[in-house]
């Protein structure tokens, strides 16, 4: 407060505090007559306790430790995959080394209707003319599927006969195979077992059968066949001396190579569907066999460059594990779906045929028994068919 108004308080002549109370003391006891009489004030409410703040919720730091646990997870999880995504976009870089184009020992899988009585002598010639002017050296032309106790009724393949004889005056030098097949009873209670014995019998008289009807081989694609099969592998024993002492092929669709260190193992664990095959076991296939093509295709990939960067990966693996005395083929996608594990906008004709072209030229660029093979002819387009001939298929310009 200010010095002025301490002044006007304490009056001009300096002594209203005096005064003031001796006026209180000559008035305390006398009552008021005009004051009115107060009601007592009400006691102070009694003050209500603060509740003690409840301790933290130990379930909370035990939540946050879960969330920083499973991030950590995911982080080594996500690591290695955008690791592996990287080196297959490094892989598709590059070009071709030259001449890395085909052999004339590339393959056609073929439908059904070529064998079953849809068919004529004019769609015959017009196959013939399409694939004149390409490398095919093989036709894999369905035939089956097999029972699941192995047998082959003769009616699943009643114009094989026609069919063969049809090729061979059509297209001079061009093999017709006995595509056979059949879902394995590795993932589903339902299926062929190869380890019957009863049943490898049974698939060794259905090849009989096959190649008493004209064809010159027997193309086997058996599915989900898991890493290390030893089974298969008597069953190849057992076909190559069926198939060389009547002078004929074989030859298996094969699985992917694990595209990581026993990738098979860790996706079958995770999902109970290895679906690749270990380098090793690939090897062990391939040296049992006249020839092997890779279905490369269904690989998860989104985009083009990732996908030609895996068959680039596919093409070197095997090459690295197939005899020289193997025919190796890559596969090329000619269908278009869009499906969990196939994206048609990613799994394309070039970006396959620039893939092997790569993987072949890194690993093995001279390597004679080498080839492409089509799967399958009733999906395919125009594209897929101009992308195979320019890409792979046609002599390329002399040099000026």
């Amino acid at each position: 407060m200010g010095g002025k108004r301490m002044d006007e308080a304490r009056g001009d002549d300096g002594h209203a505090d005096e005064n003031a109370a001796r006026d209180g003391a000559n008035t305390a006891d006398v009552p008021d007559p005009d004051a009115k009489t107060k009601p007592a004030p009400d006691p102070a409410p009694a003050s209500t306790p603060t509740p003690p703040t409840p301790p933290a919720s130990p379930s909370r730091p035990r939540k946050r430790r879960i969330l920083r646990l499973l991030a950590a997870i995911l982080a080594l999880l996500l690591l290695p995959l955008l690791t592996a995504e990287t080196a297959l976009r490094i892989n598709y870089t590059g070009d071709p080394a030259p001449g890395t184009r085909t052999r004339h020992r590339d393959a056609l899988w073929l439908g059904h209707a070529w064998v079953d009585g849809r068919k004529t002598d004019g769609d015959v010639r017009a196959l013939a003319r399409r694939l004149r002017e390409t490398g095919i050296r093989d036709l894999y032309v369905h035939s089956g599927p097999l029972e699941h106790d192995g047998t082959l009724p003769p009616s699943a393949y009643k114009k094989a006969r026609w069919f063969t004889a049809a090729v061979h005056r059509e297209l001079p030098g061009v093999r017709v195979q006995a595509w056979l097949g059949d879902v394995l009873a590795t993932e589903t209670p339902d299926g062929l077992r190869l380890e019957r014995a009863a049943t490898r019998t049974a698939i060794l008289a259905s090849t009989r059968a096959v190649l008493d009807a004209g064809f010159q081989g027997a193309h086997f694609d058996l599915e989900p066949l898991h890493s290390g099969d030893r089974n298969y592998l008597a069953l190849l024993d057992d076909l190559r001396d069926l198939t060389h002492a009547r002078g004929a092929v074989l030859s298996v669709a094969a699985h992917q190579i694990d595209p990581l260190p026993a990738f098979h193992s860790f996706w079958g664990t995770t999902t109970g569907h290895p679906k690749w095959w270990s380098q090793a076991f690939f090897g062990q296939v391939a040296r049992r066999v006249d020839q092997i093509a890779v279905m490369s295709y269904d690989t998860m990939q989104p985009s083009q460059s990732l996908y030609g960067g895996y068959v680039a990966q596919q093409t070197s693996l095997a090459l690295e594990v197939t005899p020289k005395g193997t025919d190796l083929l890559m596969g090329l996608p000619f269908y278009h779906e869009n499906r969990f594990g196939h994206w048609a906008h990613a799994e394309t004709v070039p970006a396959a045929v620039r893939g092997v072209r790569l993987g072949l030229s890194r690993t093995d660029a001279g390597r004679a028994r080498f080839g492409v093979a089509l799967y399958v002819d009733f999906a395919a387009t125009e594209a897929d068919w101009r992308a195979y001939r320019d890409g792979w298929a046609a002599t390329p310009p002399a040099a000026s």
